[in-house]
C-alpha cells in the first residue's frame, strides 16, 4: 500500500466514525485539514481581511454536510471543491461590491516607486521571491485561486487528482490550467522585471506614462507584449528560478488563533458546546506540533497579493544582511545561518565550517519520511515517521524515496546501505524540502565507517556527515549512483570515498568536503574525497570543493580507470590539492581534468603520485601552492591552457609529458594576470541551485587556466 493510500484510508475512517457520531473522529478529522483549507484559500485571496471569514464558512459547511459525503475516500478532494466553491462566491461578491463603488486605484504603489512596502522587501528574504510576490499582482482572479491550490500540490498537501476535483475537471485538462497558469506567471514575472530594472528601458517609460498603476488585463497583455518583443527588457526575463522551488522556500501559513476561537463559536452553534471546546482543543494541540506551521515562523507579510510566513534568520556575529543566506564556504570561518531544520541542530563542538547546502532543493513528497523525534516503531509515514536512516534503508524498496526530516541524527553504530534501485526505478535518500538533516557520526565506534553503502542506482542528496572516528562515507563498488549537494565535514579519515571493483558510472557532484583531520594532530590524516582502490568506467567529479582537509583534497590513489574531473576547487589542505596517483605498484589510469583549481595546498597543486599515465590536464589553474604547481614527474601528461602562478615551480614535468599554450611557456604571468586574488568569493556561498558560485578570483579572461564560472 502506498503512502497516499494509507493516508486516504486513514481519512475515510475517521469520515465514517465521525459520520456515526465519533466526537474524537470530527476533531481529529477538522484539526488535520484545516491548515490544507486555510492555505489554499489564504493563497488564493492574497491576505483579504475576509481569509478567515471564508476558511471558517468552508469549515462549517463540510461539517454540516459531512453526513451526506457518501464516498469517505474522497473526503480531502470533497473539501478542497467546498473551498474553492466559497473562493469563488467571494471573489463574485468582491467584483459585484466594485462595480457599485466608484472606480478606485488598485493596491499597488506608483509606477516610479519601490515595487513594494519596505517591510515586505525586507521580510521576503530572496530577490525571486519578491519578484513572485509583485507579480502576483498581475494575474486575474481565476489564476490566482489555481496558484493557490497548485501551491499545496507543490507542497505535498493535494495531489494532481484533488486539485483536479477541485476544479471539476479531468486531470489531464488540469494540468493544462495550471500550465497555462504558470506561464502566465512567468510572463508576470517578465513584467516585474522590466518595471524594475534602473535604468529603466526609454521605451517603456514612454508607454508607461498613460499607466495609472493599476495591474489590470489590458495593461498586462501591453507590458507583455512590449517585454517580449523589447530587445532591452526581453532579455530580463531569463534565469528565472522555477516557482517550485520558489514556493518551496516558504514555510506554509499558521492558522490564526483569531480564526480558532471564530471556528469554536460556529462550531458550538452548529454542534454544541462540548464538541466545539473539544475540536478547538484538538487544533490547539495539533498546530503546536505541526512542523510547519511552528518554529522560527515570525511574521505575516502580506505582499502582492500572496500572503508569506517569513522565517527569521540570525547571522553570526559580525555579519550583515537579514534572511536566509547560503553560508560561506572557509577554511575555519565563522558559523554560518542555520536553515530552518525541524528539530535544531547544535553544532558539533569544535566545527565552525560553514555548511554549504542551498534552500529548496530537497524533495516534496517520499514513500519513507525520518525524523529525529520519529521511532522505528511507527509507518514510516510523514505523521509516523522513522527515527533512525538505519530503519529507513531496511524498508526502501526500488522505485521509491527516503525523505530525512531536517535536525540532528546520533547513530551509535554504523549505517549499511545494501538494496539496489534499478535503471527504471532508482532510489532517492533526501533531505525534505529545505530541511536539513545531520547525521553526527561522533557516537559511531572508531573501527566503523559511518554510512556503507553498496548498491546501484541510487541518488544521495542534501546530507551533511560530521564527526566520524574513521570515514564518513564510503561507497563500495556502487554503480550509476549520483551524490550530490552534500557537506561531509570534520571527519577523521575522509569525507567520501568510492573504493573497489565495479565502481562504475558514479557522478559526485555540486558537493564540499572540508576539515576531515585528524583532532589529535596526526600528520597526513583527511582526505576530502577519494576514488581509490578499485576500477570501473565513467566516474566523475563536478562541481565539488575539498577544503581545509588534513591531507589532500582530491585523491584518485590507486583507481585503475580514468576518472573525469570538472570545475572543481582544492584549496587550503594538508597536502596537495590534487593527487592523480598513488599505489604500490601505482596504478596506471588516464584521468582527465578539465578547469579544475588548486591554491593555498601545503602541498602541490597536482601531482601524479608516480602515475605515468597520460593525463589531461585542461584549462587548470594553480595559485600560491608551497609546493610544484603541476608536478607531473612520472605521466606522460597532456597539458593545455593550464596557469601556474605564485607556487614554490610553476611545474616539474616528466620527458614524454606535453604542455601547449601553458602559462610557464609566455612571459610576463604574475598575479596581476588574473582579475582577483581574493578567494572569499570562490570561498563563499554556492548559488540558490547549489552549484559554485561565479568569481572573478584566479579568471584571465583570455581562455586560459580555469573559467571559475562554476
Amino acid at each position: 500500500m502506498t503512502q497516499s493510500q494509507v493516508v486516504g484510508h486513514d481519512v475515510a475512517r475517521l469520515v465514517r466514525d465521525a459520520q456515526a457520531g465519533g466526537a474524537g473522529a470530527l476533531d481529529e478529522l477538522v484539526a488535520a485539514h484545516l491548515p490544507l483549507v486555510y492555505n489554499v484559500i489564504g493563497r488564493a485571496l492574497g491576505g483579504h481581511p475576509d481569509v478567515d471569514d471564508v476558511v471558517q464558512e468552508t469549515m462549517l459547511r463540510a461539517i454540516h454536510a459531512l453526513p451526506s459525503l457518501r464516498e469517505p475516500e474522497r473526503y480531502r478532494s470533497w473539501l478542497v471543491t467546498i473551498a474553492y466553491r466559497q473562493i469563488q462566491l467571494h471573489l463574485r461578491s468582491r467584483s459585484a461590491a466594485r462595480l457599485r463603488r466608484a472606480a478606485e486605484p488598485a493596491d499597488l504603489p506608483d509606477p516610479e516607486g519601490d515595487f513594494a512596502e519596505r517591510a515586505t522587501a525586507e521580510l521576503v528574504v530572496a530577490e525571486q521571491r519578491r519578484e513572485l510576490v509583485r507579480a502576483v499582482h498581475w494575474l486575474d482572479d481565476a489564476d490566482r485561486t489555481l496558484l493557490g491550490l497548485w501551491w499545496q500540490e507543490t507542497a505535498g498537501e493535494l495531489t494532481r487528482g484533488e486539485l483536479a476535483a477541485a476544479l471539476r475537471v479531468p486531470p489531464r485538462h488540469a494540468a493544462v490550467r495550471v500550465q497555462r497558469m504558470k506561464a502566465q506567471l512567468d510572463a508576470a514575472r517578465g513584467i516585474v522585471r522590466a518595471l524594475g530594472a534602473r535604468p529603466r528601458c526609454p521605451e517603456l517609460s514612454s508607454r508607461l506614462r498613460r499607466w495609472n498603476g493599476a495591474a489590470d488585463p489590458l495593461w498586462r497583455k501591453r507590458l507583455v507584449r512590449h517585454v517580449r518583443e523589447c530587445p532591452r527588457c526581453g532579455p530580463r526575463g531569463r534565469g528565472l528560478i522555477a516557482p517550485e522551488e520558489l514556493l518551496l522556500g516558504v514555510a506554509a501559513l499558521p492558522v490564526p488563533v483569531a480564526l480558532l476561537a471564530g471556528l469554536k463559536a460556529g462550531l458550538i452553534a452548529k454542534t454544541g458546546a462540548a464538541a466545539g471546546a473539544s475540536v478547538l482543543g484538538q487544533l490547539q494541540a495539533f498546530l503546536h506540533h505541526k512542523a510547519l506551521a511552528v518554529g522560527t515562523v515570525a511574521t505575516l507579510a502580506v505582499g502582492g497579493g500572496m500572503v508569506y510566513a517569513v522565517h527569521r534568520t540570525e547571522l553570526p556575529p559580525g555579519g550583515a544582511g537579514s534572511g536566509i543566506a547560503l553560508p560561506t564556504l572557509t577554511t575555519r570561518p565563522l558559523a554560518p545561518p542555520t536553515l530552518r531544520p525541524a528539530v535544531p541542530a547544535p553544532p558539533t563542538p569544535g566545527a565552525t565550517t560553514a555548511a554549504p547546502a542551498a534552500t529548496g532543493l530537497g524533495v516534496r513528497r517520499a514513500d519513507i519520511y525520518v525524523a529525529p523525534g520519529g521511532r522505528d516503531s511507527g509507518d514510516g509515514s510523514l505523521r509516523r515517521p522513522y527515527a533512525t536512516l538505519q530503519r529507513a534503508v531496511a524498508a526502501i524498496r526500488p522505485g521509491q524515496t527516503i525523505a530525512l526530516r531536517g535536525g540532528t541524527y546520533r547513530p551509535a553504530a554504523g549505517i549499511t546501505i545494501t538494496t539496489s534501485g534499478t535503471a527504471a526505478r532508482r532510489i532517492t535518500l533526501s533531505n525534505y524540502r529545505d530541511e536539513r538533516p545531520v547525521i553526527d557520526a561522533a557516537g559511531i565506534p572508531a573501527d566503523q565507517w559511518a554510512i556503507t553503502q553498496r548498491t546501484a542506482y541510487w541518488t544521495v542528496q542534501g546530507l551533511e556527515v560530521r564527526g566520524s572516528r574513521s570515514h564518513a562515507y564510503v561507497c563500495r563498488g556502487c554503480r550509476d549512483t549520483v551524490l550530490r549537494r552534500l557537506w561531509l565535514h570534520d571527519n577523521v579519515r575522509s569525507g567520501l570515498m568510492l573504493r573497489d571493483p565495479g565502481t562504475i558510472g558514479n557522478q559526485v557532484l555540486d558537493s564540499d568536503f572540508t576539515d576531515n583531520r585528524d583532532p589529535a594532530g596526526a600528520a597526513g590524516v583527511g582526505i576530502g574525497l577519494g576514488v581509490q582502490f578499485g576500477a570501473g568506467a565513467g566516474n566523475v567529479i563536478r562541481g565539488v570543493r575539498a577544503a581545509g582537509n588534513g591531507s589532500t583534497g582530491i585523491d584518485l590513489g590507486s583507481f585503475a580507470d580514468p576518472v573525469t574531473v570538472e570545475y572543481t576547487w582544492s584549496y587550503g589542505n594538508g597536502a596537495s590539492g590534487f593527487a592523480l596517483g598513488g599505489g604500490d605498484p601505482p596504478a596506471t589510469a588516464a584521468h582527465r581534468l578539465r578547469h579544475c583549481a588548486a591554491w593555498d595546498n601545503a602541498g602541490h597543486g597536482f601531482t601524479d603520485e608516480r602515475n605515468p599515465a597520460a593525463l589531461e590536464l585542461t584549462n587548470s589553474t594553480a595559485f600560491r601552492n608551497r609546493g610544484t604547481g603541476f608536478a607531473m614527474p612520472d605521466a606522460a601528461a597532456v597539458l593545455r591552457a593550464d596557469v601556474a602562478v605564485d607556487n614554490a615551480a610553476p611545474q616539474g614535468l616528466s620527458p614524454s609529458a606535453r604542455a601547449s599554450r601553458t602559462s610557464w611557456q609566455q612571459d610576463g604571468w604574475d598575479a596581476a594576470s588574473f582579475r582577483s586574488t581574493d578567494p572569499a568569493t570562490a570561498q563563499g556561498p554556492r548559488t540558490a541551485a547549489g552549484t559554485l558560485p561565479g568569481t572573478d578570483f584566479l579568471a584571465t579572461g583570455n581562455g586560459m587556466g580555469a573559467s571559475m564560472a562554476g
